[in-house]
């Protein structure tokens, strides 16, 4: 008899996913992916599963959120806009730090967790996942507001080693 999948066995297989994703991200782009390779890369259906435009509008983030995808229509074909803090315009070249961890929620919704979106990231920004974290929490920092990721499945709080503020 075939052994069932468990959603713990759907979680690992996710996360190989993503890192076999960033792995090939970082192959094609090197470990410092930019701004002129982030619009390259938004529009690779191998890695960006829908279409997806970037807007510096904090209108749809709360407080707290330094990027969050919205989808633009009814299905997900229709596109989604990644919202980021406008803050962040003066500083294009962490934007792709930003907008990879938001793209698990583009590509897989609320399966993804904040540990997908860290090795995701972090895989095709060539990091480890604790140099990345640190390099996010920064950026979150600057906000001047407890770190909130942003992505659906993942609770408020802060799973440690920053100075976010939140909770650890």
């Amino acid at each position: 008899m075939a052994k069932q999948l468990t959603a713990a066995d759907a979680k690992i297989s996710l996360t190989t996913h993503l890192a076999s994703k960033g792995e090939e991200i970082c192959a094609r782009f090197g470990p410092g992916l930019g701004w002129a390779d982030l619009q390259v890369l938004l529009n690779d259906r191998a890695y960006v599963r829908y279409p997806c435009t970037i807007t510096f509008d904090s209108t749809a983030l709360h407080p707290s959120e330094f990027a969050h995808p919205v989808q633009n229509g009814d299905r997900p074909e229709d596109g989604f806009t990644m919202y980021v803090h406008p803050l962040y315009l003066a500083q294009l070249a962490q934007v792709p730090c930003l907008v990879l961890y938001q793209l698990v929620v583009v590509n897989y919704g609320d399966f993804a967790s904040h540990e997908d979106a860290e090795v995701f990231a972090s895989t095709a920004l060539g990091l480890s996942r604790e140099q990345y974290y640190d390099t996010l929490c920064g950026l979150a920092d600057q906000l001047g507001v407890p770190f909130d990721t942003g992505t659906p499945a993942v609770s408020s709080e802060c799973s440690g080693g920053c100075s976010c503020g939140e909770p650890h």
